[in-house]
């Protein structure tokens, strides 16, 4: 008991911690806590199972498997038009679930199977202080800078509002009336989900989604490379080697969740110093830049491109498919492992398994289904992420083979593509209700016409490259001193489970950021920023793949290699690792401000921009969420992509006629039809002809029309405010400003 109390009073003070910095809003948060870790707890069954091998049984990936799980399931039922998409359904779905685990439960204590961590009390306790901590902190900083105003944050909050509204998937496109959304809609949807799923409000969920996967960002690496730093040195964790496992988590954790790259170094620390030194005027650093370097510095005009991070996003506070993605691509990769240590912990079992039996026991391997199952959930969570992965899983998967089939070549390779088109077609299937009603973006692959400079991939890639080429060859160079036979079987059979798992997340990290040198997915910013979208996604990912093998790496040459030299690259690699993570502090001061401050915190609610920054328009706004149910048309001036127009479709989910111009043209690709309707929209606010208004708004199946700062702004004095007026009725006005919303007569 005594052991336990002063782990009682840490967990007593974080909660109150929390109550403390985030006031009111600290009931949605602990009720998001709560839900996590009930649902966690409830899928240990499966979890257990799955991650039999782990020393919390995956305690922490239990989580996101139930969101999973429940979320995916749920959003299935919907699509295919068996259940609507309410609160109840979701609340429906996830008791079904939780009663299935019930019942496996009782199975597995028949059996005798152990699926909770037993005498793990310790380890559990601490990654949930992580989890709660690294919650509380970005949830804590969110609220310095709430709005959902700026970047692409009114398409990401607009398509939660939409879908809040909506009991179809997908829902009703709020820019775009006449269709549905045509994106990757399933990072939005979870975070719907979960709102449903807890009675929230989406004015605070909206970014309550994005801390929640910004601690799972943290504890899911954490929990990955400390179980792959236990399995290595497994039956030498004594003396100083025993706080291995724990550093290489934090560091893996933190290099994935807050860690810049080594612009932010460079240009933000060296740069300066040397400015300093010679005398000059020092250079100020703004945090964006470490994301727009290739093609910005210096410029190039017809080659802008992105490389974005996790805790660049976390930051800047979007919400789009590729950050809600994170929890659930951590998560494969979490599961990728497991399944890998459970094939190698089998070969000590001799098995010469009939034909038929072999086949069974290969088709029917429930972690490469479930992976099956998540990539194919990508291709509506995050597309890019359904290729990369699948490459991903793919390498694992013949990695695995190689050694499991003693080299066999014929057996590896008739393994290996017959669970790869299992995974293709399982990936297809689950993704169809989906894919039926997806408009494909894809226009094909091109050729690389520009290249980025040597110094710039240095500057971004250099340290993890140099890093995991090291971390490779070391463990290759220990096997052949050791007396490992040179053929390519023998020599994988001779290297850890762990020490193979890191060579392919390192290799195919190198191949993510080499990829975008030679070709692109080409789309309609091909003309200046032909490179932009495939080199941002895939080395998003390869960012994350490299955070952990990083933090694995480092400390595993620390705490085994033998020459010396190995040991000094490591530690310095190690100080430039964690000088990265300064950008965190130097991102959260710039973009949040003074956060030390808790009187400047402004709460979760991403809409209160509207009291300053629409003051015009609030009231009739609130007064669209409050009164009007279901999807009707609110038609609103058109603009372009991240202006202030789409204001009232944006922050009440409603659809309008057209939206941001530039993203409709991304997603529909038809700019005679998007043309069409913006000189529609501008002929229902100014036209004379009452008739020929009558005749665009019974076309458009226009239910309001709302006419406040941006419909005055855009079309001015040509406004007919005398013809709006004879087609409908006023049913708000706000006499302080001359905003109103008229309901059309049909």
């Amino acid at each position: 008991m005594k052991k336990w109390a002063p782990r009682v009073l840490l967990a007593a003070a974080l909660a109150g911690l929390s109550a403390f910095l985030l006031k009111g809003d600290v009931w949605t948060f602990w009720t998001w806590w709560l839900l996590a870790f009930l649902m966690g707890m409830v899928a240990m069954p499966l979890t257990g199972r799955l991650f039999a091998g782990f020393e919390d049984k995956g305690w922490m990936f239990s989580k996101v498997l139930a969101i999973t799980v429940t979320g995916f399931l749920t959003w299935l039922l919907v699509t295919v038009k068996i259940l609507p998409f309410t609160a109840l359904t979701c609340i429906g779905v996830s008791l079904a679930c939780a009663v299935g685990c019930g019942i496996l439960y009782h199975f597995q204590v028949k059996k005798g199977i152990d699926c909770i961590p037993t005498g793990k009390g310790n380890l559990v306790y601490w990654e949930e202080i992580l989890f709660f901590a690294f919650f509380l902190m970005w949830t804590y900083f969110a609220g310095f800078r709430p709005q959902a105003y700026g970047t692409e944050k009114f398409m990401d909050y607009g398509f939660m509002e939409a879908m809040m509204r909506s009991t179809t998937l997908p829902a009703r496109d709020l820019w775009y009336s006449e269709g549905t959304i045509n994106y990757y809609y399933g990072g939005q949807y979870f975070a719907v989900f979960l709102t449903k799923l807890t009675g929230s409000k989406v004015e605070l969920t909206y970014n309550l989604m994005r801390t929640f996967v910004a601690a799972f960002a943290f504890v899911l690496p954490f929990s990955l490379v400390y179980q792959m730093s236990v399995d290595k040195l497994k039956g030498n964790l004594t003396g100083k080697k025993r706080y291995v496992p724990v550093l290489a988590g934090i560091t893996a954790g933190l290099s994935v969740s807050i860690a810049g790259n080594m612009h932010y170094v460079v240009y933000s620390k060296i740069i300066p110093w040397i400015q300093k030194l010679q005398g000059k005027e020092v250079d100020s650093y703004w945090f964006p830049d470490a994301t727009r370097y290739i093609g910005y510095n210096p410029d190039v005009l017809e080659d802008k491109t992105i490389h974005e991070f996790p805790c660049y996003s976390f930051v800047l506070g979007d919400l789009h498919a590729h950050v809600v993605n994170v929890m659930f691509v951590l998560f494969l990769v979490g599961l990728l492992y497991t399944w890998m240590r459970s094939v190698r912990m089998r070969e000590a079992v001799i098995e010469r398994p009939g034909r038929k039996q072999f086949w069974k026991r290969q088709l029917l391997i429930p972690h490469i289904i479930l992976a099956a199952v998540m990539i194919g959930m990508f291709r509506f969570t995050n597309f890019w992420d359904f290729i990369i992965y699948f490459v991903v899983t793919g390498g694992v998967v013949l990695f695995t083979n190689i050694v499991q089939f003693e080299g066999k070549v014929k057996k590896i390779l008739s393994v290996t593509v017959v669970q790869a088109v299992e995974i293709i077609v399982i990936s297809y299937v689950v993704s169809l209700p989906f894919t039926l009603q997806f408009d494909s973006m894809f226009k094909g692959v091109g050729i690389a016409q520009n290249h980025s400079m040597i110094h710039q991939l240095l500057i971004l890639w250099g340290l993890p490259v140099f890093l995991t080429v090291l971390l490779i060859v070391c463990i290759i160079w220990e096997k052949l001193r050791g007396g490992a036979n040179r053929s390519l079987y023998r020599l994988m059979k001779a290297i850890s489970v762990p020490d193979l798992f890191v060579i392919i997340m390192g290799l195919c990290a190198i191949g993510l950021i080499v990829i975008p040198e030679f070709v692109y997915v080409r789309d309609i910013y091909e003309s200046r920023n032909a490179r932009a979208n495939t080199m941002f996604k895939l080395t998003y990912q390869a960012y994350m793949l490299f955070g952990m093998t990083m933090g694995y790496g480092i400390f595993r040459m620390l705490a085994t290699a033998r020459k010396k030299v190995v040991k000094v690259l490591s530690v310095i690699g190690l100080v430039l690792l964690c000088w990265t993570f300064g950008y965190f502090g130097n991102s959260v001061h710039a973009w949040f401000g003074n956060v030390w401050n808790v009187s400047e915190y402004k709460g979760l609610n991403a809409t209160s921009f509207l009291e300053n920054s629409f003051v015009e328009d609030v009231a009739g706004i609130q007064w669209l969420k409050k009164n009007v149910k279901g999807s009707p048309v609110v038609l609103e001036a058109n603009g372009d992509s991240y202006s202030e127009y789409e204001r009232v479709s944006a922050m009440t989910g409603l659809p309008t006629v057209l939206g941001w111009y530039v993203h409709e043209w991304l997603w529909r690709d038809d700019t005679a039809d998007l043309n069409q309707k913006s000189a529609d929209i501008e002929s229902i606010y100014t036209s004379a002809d009452q008739e020929y208004v009558r005749e665009l708004l019974e076309e458009y199946d226009v239910s309001y029309i709302f006419v406040g700062s941006t419909e005055r702004e855009k079309y001015g004095e040509q406004l007919n405010e005398e013809v709006l007026n004879s087609v409908g009725t006023v049913v708000f006005r706000d006499e302080n400003y001359g905003t109103y919303i008229l309901k059309v007569e049909k």
